[in-house]
């Protein structure tokens, strides 16, 4: 094996697929985990700069960041909740906690402009000074347990726990000038966000911070005299869970150019991971011990998703026999190991193992992928149009980068089963099933694979050397799929490499390819289109950050 062979990246026919992309689990490049590791290197404080709650958990909370390039601030407000108002879907109106992520300053002034908006989300409106707005919901049963163990002065036990994993979850995490929000662009230039959903992270990880306070607020306030607030080890048990649906999916189709190096990052790390001549012993006993770590998480990883859990009963016989295999073959200590050892998932593991095998060896190397964090952002995500190209030309481009899209008939009817649109109640992306669904009318645009194979049938007849100028002025309508396949050139993981019409779409699949860039684990699918996860688990709390293990937090277990 040479070092050349070793750095090719995986094509993208084998990488872009949507069943592929559904198997993705977390790694080092994650933004979750990014994150942290940012935070502490570069000492960001957080304070408490106010907790005005009552016994109820009714009140504001401020959180204020300080970091080397300014400050921001959580302000939290806490609600009483009716249970008949209990609700994760997105229609709800009212939740347990509100919150907005802002550069101004906590004074009265703020706080009463964001108290008469934040708590109505949707229906309130921010200024370009919120970052972020979000809201969760306690996670009932285990919200209650935790509070009635602090009260009584004990810690949570493990086992209680650890399948749920959270205390509230989020519905929602706006950022990007929704509802007056600040844009990307003012949020980057602000100077302390520079990363992919960095404030939005933030955000979340702040709300967890706001969670273990709320549970020793009120267990304080059930039982002075014997309350205890959560450890360290036990504020790791917990993260924020979320519930997601199809609101999510169209981004990564809105979103190519993001999209490419998102993939292309995490494509490079791998390669150059594959790459390395040798492993020392330090990074195999870390490896092996991840790997470890890996096995006992999919023991505590359960869902009822019959699907996705015969995914994870395969991945629990296939990943310890693996690590007991490349153990006594002592595969890491032969020349170009973590080649030797991809190769030979390929063949022995899974498409979900072969995966979460990916996540795993980029585990120890963080001197070799870091910097590939600061590729993961696209300044300009503009497709240039080139109306000077022949059509001659286009054709060509169309047969090389959307092969996979020519060899599908789309007047078969399941081929086009589906059709994606905007709810009119809430502006959320929607699927419908075609034939029984009224709206396609009004479909939202999707479908890359059709369109990419009806403008190349509409070349069919025309002549080669005509320009893309003068077809465009004759047709009009295909100017966006023209500008795509043109900007999408060199960018090669751009486009996901299936139909997105198709009756076999699995649209969670979308989910979870971005899930993961965020750095979630223990999807738990509610239906096809939306997903529970766990964000933050195992993470340390901030009064624990420290660049040395901020960023050992992979993979949490808490039962072995």
């Amino acid at each position: 094996m040479t070092q050349a062979a070793a750095l090719s990246l995986r094509a993208p026919a084998t990488v872009m697929r949507l069943e592929r992309l559904g198997s993705f689990h977390q790694t080092r490049l994650s933004f979750m985990r990014s994150l942290l590791r940012r935070m502490a290197r570069e000492g960001w404080s957080l304070t408490r700069e106010g907790f005005d709650l009552d016994g109820r958990g009714v009140g504001t909370a401020v959180y204020a960041v300080r970091t080397p390039r300014g400050s921001v601030r959580l302000i939290a407000f806490g609600h009483e909740l009716a249970a008949e108002d209990r609700t994760d879907r997105v229609i709800a109106e009212r939740w347990d906690a509100t919150f907005a992520l802002t550069t101004a300053p906590g004074d009265d002034a703020t706080l009463a402009r964001l108290a008469a908006n934040v708590p109505l989300q949707e229906a309130g409106r921010c200024s370009p000074k919120e970052l972020v707005l979000s809201r969760a919901n306690k996670s009932l049963r285990m919200f209650e347990a935790v509070v009635a163990d602090l009260a009584a002065g004990r810690q949570p036990k493990p086992q209680a726990v650890s399948a749920i994993g959270y205390l509230m979850r989020t519905t929602a995490v706006y950022g990007n000038g929704k509802y007056g929000l600040s844009d990307l662009a003012h949020t980057f230039g602000g100077g302390i966000f520079s990363r992919p959903f960095e404030a939005e992270m933030l955000s979340v990880y702040l709300i967890r911070e706001f969670s273990f306070d709320l549970v020793a607020h009120l267990a304080r306030a059930r039982a002075p005299e014997t309350a205890v607030p959560l450890s360290p080890a036990s504020k790791r048990l917990f993260g924020i869970g979320n519930a997601t649906g199809l609101g999510m999916a169209p981004f990564l189709i809105g979103h190519p150019v993001l999209l490419h190096r998102w993939i292309a990052a995490r494509e490079t790390a791998i390669a150059r991971v594959r790459a390395l001549e040798g492993s020392d012993a330090e990074s195999r006993a870390r490896f092996l011990e991840i790997m470890a770590r890996a096995i006992a998480h999919l023991a505590e990883w359960r869902t009822d998703d019959a699907r996705l859990m015969a995914r994870i009963e395969t991945l629990r016989r296939e990943i310890p026999a693996f690590r007991a295999w490349l153990i006594e073959a002592k595969v890491l200590e032969d020349a170009y190991p973590w080649n030797a050892l991809l190769e030979e998932s390929a063949a022995r593991l899974s498409m979900e193992g072969q995966e979460l095998l990916n996540s795993l060896i980029l585990e120890p190397q963080g001197e070799v992928i870091d910097d590939l964090e600061d590729s993961l952002a696209a300044a300009d995500e503009t497709l240039a149009l080139d109306p000077a190209m022949s059509l001659g030309g286009l054709a060509d481009l169309i047969r090389r980068h959307y092969a996979w899209a020519l060899k599908t008939d789309y007047q078969a009817p399941e081929a086009q089963h589906f059709f994606w649109y905007v709810s009119e109640e809430k502006l959320e992306p929607r699927l419908g099933a075609r034939a029984s669904e009224e709206g396609a009318e009004k479909e939202m645009p999707i479908a890359m694979a059709r369109d990419a194979a009806r403008l190349l049938a509409a070349l069919q007849d025309l002549p080669p050397a005509m320009s893309v100028a003068e077809f465009l002025f004759q047709h009009p309508g295909y100017r966006r799929t023209v500008r795509r396949a043109q900007g999408l050139a060199g960018r090669d993981y751009g486009e996901i490499h299936d139909n997105l019409l198709g009756a076999d779409l699995v649209a969670v699949d979308l989910l979870r390819c971005k899930l993961a860039m965020f750095g979630a684990v223990k999807f738990d699918p509610k239906s096809d289109r939306w997903t529970r996860i766990a964000m933050y688990q195992g993470a340390p709390a901030f009064e624990d950050l420290d660049p040395g293990t901020a960023g050992d937090w992979a993979f949490p277990a808490f039962l072995a």
